[in-house]
């Protein structure tokens, strides 16, 4: 019994060493620093912009799918993104994040299911955005803890991949694309 708990304890062991230190949470913003196109907040989340994206439950399996029609609108270091959500499920979701630049590489946000104030981090051609998100009463109304990843690209397109854990443990996922609308609705 004795040998079974610690075989037991040095996989889980394994597990975290792995999540920590070879996973989408081992990255940083410093390891993107000399990345380029260099991510400018208040232009690349500026005007009107589509973006598509898949779910993930904790599975893996997807669960989900959505468009999105998204409107940035800056007046110098504060802005706003105004988000449409139309998922595969036929549910809609709106959402208003209230963005301010605090320095040449920091900037803080917020929105009404976002639990306090959500940290970002501009590096080269990234932004790192951590958070903790409330989700709607039919998809549970759990708080989870978010961290989002944006990475642009060369042709002004934004890949985006956002982690969500409970308790440290991964529930769910999520990947999209955001580019610039050129049908320019707003």
């Amino acid at each position: 019994m004795k040998t079974l708990m610690i075989i037991l304890l040095l996989i889980l062991t394994l597990i975290a060493v792995r999540s920590m230190f070879f996973s989408f949470r081992a990255q940083s913003p410093a390891d993107y620093v000399n990345t380029g196109p260099d991510f400018i907040l208040n232009e690349h989340l500026s005007g009107p912009i589509l973006s598509e994206g898949l779910i993930y439950g904790p599975n893996g399996k997807v669960t989900n799918s959505f468009v999105a029609e998204m409107f940035g609108e800056w007046v110098g270091s504060t802005g706003t993104l105004t988000e449409n959500f139309t998922y595969s499920n036929g549910s809609t979701q709106q959402r208003k994040w209230f963005l301010t630049i605090v320095s040449d590489n920091t900037f803080t946000a917020t929105a009404d299911d976002i639990v306090g104030t959500a940290q970002g981090t501009i590096s080269g051609s990234t932004v790192k955005i951590s958070y903790k998100i409330t989700l709607p009463a039919e998809a549970g109304g759990h708080t989870l803890n978010a961290t989002d990843w944006m990475y642009l690209t060369e042709n002004g397109v934004i890949m985006n991949k956002s982690e969500m854990t409970k308790f440290g443990i991964k529930v769910a996922e999520l990947i999209a694309t955001m580019r610039p609308d050129v049908t320019g609705k707003p």
